[in-house]
C-alpha cells in the first residue's frame, strides 16, 4: 500500500509553486517583449498619424479627433499590455520564492 508523508505534500507543493512560477514569469516576459512591439499596432500608430496629417490639412477637425482618440486608445492598449505583463512576472518571482522557501523549511 502506498504511504504519502507530510514531507512529500510539501515537497509536491513547493515543485507545484516553483512549476507555477516560472510558467508565469516566462509568459510575463513574452507578454513584455511580443505585444508591446507588435507589428499590428506599429502599423496602425502609423496610419493613424498620417490620418491626422491629412486631417490637418485638408481642415477636417473631425477626422483630426477622431485620430487623437485612436492614438490615445493604442497608448492605453500598450500600457495595459505592459501592466499585466509586469504583473505576472512579479507573481511568478513571487510563486518561485514561495516554492525554494518551503524546500529550505523541508531540509
Amino acid at each position: 500500500m502506498l504511504s504519502i508523508t507530510g514531507q512529500e505534500v510539501l515537497v509536491f507543493m513547493a515543485a507545484v509553486l516553483f512549476l507555477l512560477g516560472m510558467i508565469s514569469t516566462t509568459s510575463g516576459i513574452v507578454l513584455l517583449v511580443s505585444r508591446t512591439t507588435s507589428q499590428e499596432v506599429r502599423t496602425l500608430a502609423v496610419q493613424t498619424a498620417r490620418l491626422a496629417q491629412k486631417g490637418l490639412a485638408d481642415q477636417v477637425a473631425g477626422l483630426v479627433g477622431n485620430a487623437t482618440n485612436l492614438l490615445d486608445a493604442l497608448n492605453e492598449m500598450v500600457k495595459t499590455t505592459s501592466g499585466v505583463g509586469v504583473f505576472l512576472i512579479i507573481a511568478g518571482l513571487v510563486f518561485m520564492v514561495a516554492g525554494s522557501y518551503l524546500v529550505m523549511q523541508i531540509l
